[in-house]
């Protein structure tokens, strides 16, 4: 009981640090101070007490885009275990919805984009849509891997049974899967170099043309939800790259939370070096992601 509260604090409290901790890092890399570690729960908070603003044009759509994408990924945070404890939600072949619940809050981004009948919006969703295409095939193929390795369907068994050992039996499987998710984990979450969620060019705008008409707690729905996305797909790859576990409840928690703060960083560290990438080479990263994902898959199969 007392692992379930955690997890919940967790994915309630923590989201919104990482995003802190991104830019904070960024600032270092620039020769800057940079905003406090907190300022994502004092942007979100300062959004809810405010009121929103609809278009006459748009419909319920978009409305519920925003509940409806935090409803999804609050979903699969229940599904994903952390550290090397069971998730609050966990059956055989979860996997799939785990999955499939990002695509459901990608497709209501996308339709309350739509909706609002503004040709910048649709071409958001356009490049959101090609680039979901290129990035999904990569989660599965890690699914698959990992499900072999474990020989369980649901992603409690997969991430709690992975351990340091793996590295040694299929170090090749394993560098190859962890390499093709650290760039999933990138475009998933529309970071540098395949987004820019501070830019306000025409040309580096993916998510953020998405919902430039949301306004108020519309607005923080959006920006919780994509801080929550980012750790649970930051989760994932942590599990999967660093599987370190001690087998003592506190002690994984504190390597859990130590590890996704290490992630932060890294991230940060990675779009201060390749913010000149530019955005034309995006789609051969994501291919290239597919394919070490599925080299990982064969060297397992095999």
């Amino acid at each position: 009981m007392t692992d379930i509260v955690v997890h919940l604090l967790l994915i309630i409290l923590m989201p919104p640090l990482l995003l802190g901790i991104i830019a904070r890092t960024k600032a270092v890399f620039a020769g800057r101070t940079g905003a406090p570690y907190l300022q994502p729960y004092y942007d979100i908070l300062r959004l809810l007490r405010k009121g929103s603003v609809f278009s006459g044009t748009t419909t319920w759509v978009f409305r519920a885009g925003p509940v409806v994408t935090l409803a999804a990924i609050a979903t699969a945070a229940l599904l994903i275990p952390l550290g090397n404890h069971p998730a609050p939600l966990a059956f055989t072949g979860d996997m799939i919805l785990f999955a499939y619940l990002f695509g459901l809050a990608r497709f209501f981004t996308m339709a309350a984009a739509l909706d609002t009948g503004s040709s910048f919006e649709g071409m958001g969703a356009a490049r959101e849509a090609t680039f979901s295409c290129l990035a999904e095939p990569t989660l599965f193929f890690a699914l698959v891997v990992l499900a072999r390795l474990t020989g369980s369907l649901s992603l409690t068994n997969m991430l709690t049974r992975a351990a340091a050992g793996n590295w040694l039996g299929t170090g090749a499987a394993m560098l190859l899967l962890t390499g093709g998710l650290f760039i999933i984990l990138l475009a998933e979450n529309c970071r540098i170099p395949f987004d820019d969620p501070n830019t306000h060019l025409e040309l580096t705008m993916v998510h953020e043309v998405m919902v430039l008409d949301h306004s108020g707690p519309a607005f923080g729905y959006i920006l919780y939800g994509a801080a929550l996305k980012l750790f649970v797909l930051g989760a994932f790859f942590i599990q999967v790259a660093l599987p370190f576990k001690t087998g003592v409840s506190p002690v994984d928690w504190v390597v859990f939370i130590g590890t996704m703060i290490l992630l932060a960083i890294v991230i940060g560290v990675v779009e201060s070096i390749m913010a000149r990438l530019k955005l034309i080479r995006i789609p051969q990263m994501l291919v290239a992601a597919t394919i070490l994902s599925a080299f990982a898959m064969l060297l397992m199969l095999r």
